[in-house]
């Protein structure tokens, strides 16, 4: 029987980007899939940070993307309830872009395929032994269950709703989100191979509210985007279909002990309003190869004291990004008319201080 240093449990994005890591540093990795996943279209999209990009052309993924799977973020235009406005650019932050908007199918589909040559992965259909299992089975994980870990998790009784639209006007780069109260609207610039007026539409709303919206047929869904965009944008149209999953808040209490690890949503899991989801995961892929890869000669991979070395190092930031998306969620959420006046304005402030701005900025852009 073939011997593996470590099993992957999970074939995701993170999944799979962490057995391509770990491979690239000499161990034999077990990537477990699950066969019966019925093939559905994904019409997820996602904004990558320059963290995130490097990883993955470290892992020869990004650059064998094909055309128009991934578009520049040149600016971001971020709107409050009232006359609050934030303006971000590449220029102003001294980079080329903001962030990557990356087809959520097409990045799985380069990165099943370099998993399917990368000679030191082998993809199986149920956990194997190895010395170190790493679980990145999503939210919902049955592998973090079977560990016995606590997830704590408060959901916000609100779901994302996504699609992909197209525009009656070029979208020149710029993302732009609009904080509504209680609902948050974004839109992802997005190149499809006949033009450049497309969006990835990630809105953010109560329950109820999503239930209607999703009821709706494509010319009123289209007149409610009219509405909450205020034509900003120019006309919107649906391309396709709609879908929506339920938002929380939720943070697994130990992400590591002896032979096992959690990394993405299996550890931590915050509201999708900044889009650093999947950067926080692919973050915590390259904290976890560090920590493996510098470990001493003579310590095991699943040693429970060089696991707490990853777990330390990816606390802070995860912990932070939670506590700012959960933060700006509450506070857009109020309705009092103090309230209301004095975000918007201290938007108007952050937006007149170009070094905070950059502070910020620089908080998304890298691990």
């Amino acid at each position: 029987m073939k011997r593996f240093d470590v099993c992957v449990r999970g074939a995701g994005i993170v999944g799979r980007a962490l057995a391509l890591s770990l491979a690239r540093s000499g161990l034999r990795v077990a990537l477990v899939a699950d066969p019966a996943s019925p093939a559905r279209e994904d019409i997820r999209a996602y904004a990558l940070n320059a963290g995130a990009v490097s990883l993955l052309r470290d892992l020869k993924v990004w650059d064998g993307l094909p055309p128009h799977a991934a578009t520049a973020v040149h600016e971001m235009h971020v709107e409050g309830d009232t006359s609050g406005v934030l303006e971000f650019s590449a220029w102003e932050q001294h980079v080329s872009e903001l962030a990557w908007i990356t087809d959520a199918a097409q990045l799985e589909q380069a990165l099943a395929s370099a998993v399917r040559y990368a000679p030191h992965v082998t993809v199986v259909d149920a956990p194997v032994d190895a010395a170190l299992t790493a679980v990145c089975e999503g939210k919902f994980s049955a592998g973090r269950s079977d560990l016995g870990v606590v997830f704590e998790r408060h959901d916000y009784g609100h779901r994302a709703i996504a699609a992909r639209l197209t525009a009656s006007v070029p979208h020149r780069h710029v993302a732009r989100q609009w904080f509504r109260s209680p609902d948050v609207l974004a839109l992802l610039p997005f190149d499809t191979p006949s033009a450049g007026n497309s969006y990835a539409l990630v809105w953010s709303v109560p329950t109820a509210r999503a239930d209607e919206l999703l009821a709706l047929d494509a010319a009123a869904f289209e007149a409610e985007l009219h509405e909450a965009t205020r034509g900003d944008a120019g006309v919107l149209s649906v391309a396709g279909e709609r879908a929506a999953w339920p938002l929380m808040i939720a943070r697994a209490q130990a992400w590591s002990g002896p032979g096992w690890v959690l990394l993405g949503d299996a550890a931590h899991v915050v509201h999708p309003l900044a889009g650093q989801g999947l950067n926080l995961g692919l973050a915590d892929v390259v904290a976890l190869t560090r920590v493996l890869a510098e470990r001493e000669a003579w310590r095991p991979l699943g040693d429970a004291r060089l696991l707490r070395r990853y777990e330390r190092a990816r606390h802070l930031p995860t912990r932070a990004m939670g506590q700012l998306t959960d933060g700006l969620l509450h506070l857009f959420a109020g309705q009092q008319p103090p309230l209301r006046e004095l975000r918007n304005r201290g938007m108007g402030l952050v937006n007149r201080l170009p070094p905070l701005k950059r502070w910020l900025t620089a908080r998304a852009l890298d691990f």
